[in-house]
């Protein structure tokens, strides 16, 4: 395996692919993928081109990989992302041809479940970018978050440094896409409570590998994008992420301890642990669950860094994955934490 590598970026007026790797929620749900569609247009000055599947609910898994090769092989298309995520990714990975994107290497942007995707095109030599689906970050009611559309404009079209920031304002309740109300106004938001950091007397820079936490789990179940030999991961910056399941502290620590029995977490001298979300329809929290919800899952990760990695310089509550702003992170590409400067920089 070798280092992944940055691919050419867009430029404003360049087509970009919206593919659906993992569900075409856009068919239930268009008005916030109909809104993301018009920010590309209006807001970046990108050209969305869409796919016989964005839109379609049941696709299978062939037909989503067929999409993806289409994508990545036209010329005319110079970046690729993700409608939204999913659960079942991994199902479309094995019929990936992997020197096909290999000798048409794109951003690709995604989270959650595209987790699968960007480690996918890790392996492949191919940076990819955790953020920006086209329903949640740019269809967001009232507008984007302006912290969103800053890091998304830097990482379509810029290849410098980028300086991420604690959100002043966040937030992680959901409204009901099906409610036209839920698009009248923006989300409401409540105060910062900016980053935790531990191990904070040193500086790691190296490549980010990691992603949503529960779709790892599932990579590492069946064996799949996770490298044989770990010292690939030598140096590097572990990013990892909850979702709207809001896994228990219990199974946090599982998975976390499943990496560390395999070895992993001693190889990455730095974490990144995005903003926990802890509010869902099914689990509509009040602030003082959600509290209690964050704190648990800091602890389990903390236990787990102490029982196999205690050396690791972690930062918690970074606003990247399910919580909103969303920072773009490069995936495969250079993360520098600064612990004494507490200062985090990516390269796009």
């Amino acid at each position: 395996m070798f280092a992944p590598s940055y691919p050419p970026k867009p430029s404003p007026g360049d087509r970009i692919a919206v593919v659906s790797p993992s569900s075409g929620l856009p068919g239930l749900f268009p008005r916030p993928y109909e809104l993301g569609l018009a920010r590309l247009r209006e807001v970046f000055g990108l050209d969305p081109v869409e796919y016989p599947t964005t839109r379609r609910m049941g696709a299978t898994p062939q037909e989503r990989a067929d999409d993806l090769h289409a994508a990545f092989a036209d010329p005319e298309v110079k970046a690729v992302v993700a409608s939204i995520g999913g659960d079942d990714q991994i199902t479309v990975l094995p019929l990936l041809d992997r020197e096909l994107l290999r000798a048409h290497p794109k951003p690709f942007f995604g989270w959650s479940d595209n987790t699968n995707l960007l480690a996918y095109l890790h392996n492949t030599g191919i940076v990819g970018y955790h953020g920006a689906s086209v329903m949640c970050e740019l269809g967001r009611p009232g507008a984007m978050h302006p912290w969103t559309a800053d890091s998304l404009r830097a990482a379509l079209f810029t290849s410098g440094p980028y300086e991420l920031r604690p959100a002043e304002h966040w937030n992680d309740v959901d409204r009901d896409w099906a409610d036209p109300a839920t698009f009248e106004a923006e989300p409401a938001d409540r105060p910062g409570t900016g980053w935790g950091w531990v191990n904070a007397d040193r500086v790691v820079e190296g490549r980010s590998w990691g992603g949503n936490l529960e779709t790892l789990s599932m990579l590492l179940m069946a064996d799949r994008e996770i490298s044989r030999d770990l010292s690939v991961y030598d140096g590097g910056v572990l990013i990892l992420e909850t979702s709207e399941e809001l896994p228990s502290a219990a199974e946090v620590s599982r998975v976390l301890r499943g990496m560390g029995e395999r070895g992993l977490l001693r190889h990455f001298p730095a974490l990144l642990m995005g903003r926990a979300k802890s509010w869902s329809f099914e689990h509509p929290n009040s602030a003082e669950e959600a509290a209690r919800y964050v704190a648990g899952q800091r602890a389990a990760v903390e236990l787990a860094l102490r029982a196999y990695a205690p050396d690791t310089l972690a930062v918690f509550d970074v606003d990247f994955g399910h919580t909103d702003p969303q920072f773009v992170i490069p995936y495969g590409g250079t993360v520098r934490v600064d612990g004494p400067a507490r200062r985090i920089t990516v390269t796009y």
